[in-house]
């Protein structure tokens, strides 16, 4: 009995490597890739130290986060989720304490004679600070702000800062103005 061989016909391969190279081309153009921002924020024009004007001790508030993420706010240790309502106290200085900050009436156009906080945010990391807990802090005291002009925004227009129109933001802006500086990252030591 004879064996039947038949040929296996083959697959022509020839052009595989050109739909390869086109479906590689679709994904990369179709695919969107995300990219991290960071941290939005609009940098104060630079200020040469020798003409910085002094910043009286009751206007600044000192933050730090040495390289154990622990929080020292005025010296004292904080937890994470004492920082907004500690900095909120510090700006808005309902009391008119003399250990808070001064604050200034000031003629601002739509929301009329504003008391506005002198107080800066001093905020300082260890170099060994994590990443995240730099981020946290960081989130914390812009939701303080956030906050004071949402609360500024409902008590002179009744409604909240995002459902404002632009002229009207720019003005609360100008009334609780987000003063945060950071200092220049150091070796502060555990606590």
């Amino acid at each position: 009995m004879a064996l039947d061989k038949r040929k296996i016909p083959e697959i022509n391969a020839g052009s595989m490597a050109d739909i390869a190279f086109l479906l590689l081309i679709f994904f990369l153009v179709a695919t969107t890739m995300n990219t991290d921002t960071g941290i939005q924020r609009v940098l104060p024009p630079w200020v040469e130290t020798a003409d910085a004007p002094p910043i009286k001790e009751r206007n600044l508030m000192q933050v730090k986060v040495n390289q154990y993420d622990q929080i020292q706010v005025q010296g004292k240790l904080v937890h994470l989720s004492q920082v907004k309502d500690l900095a909120k106290d510090f700006i808005l200085n309902v009391g008119d304490s003399e250990e808070l900050p001064e604050k200034v009436v000031t003629d601002i156009e739509l929301v009329g004679s504003y008391p506005v906080s002198e107080g800066v945010i001093s905020l300082q990391n260890d170099r060994g600070t994590s990443y995240d807990m730099y981020i946290k802090v960081q989130n914390e005291l812009t939701r303080a702000f956030n906050e004071i002009r949402d609360n500024v925004a409902r008590e002179r227009f009744g409604a909240s800062f995002e459902e404002l129109d632009e002229a009207k933001r720019k003005a609360i802006q100008k009334a609780v103005p987000p003063k945060i500086s950071e200092a220049e990252p150091k070796n502060i030591g555990g606590n």
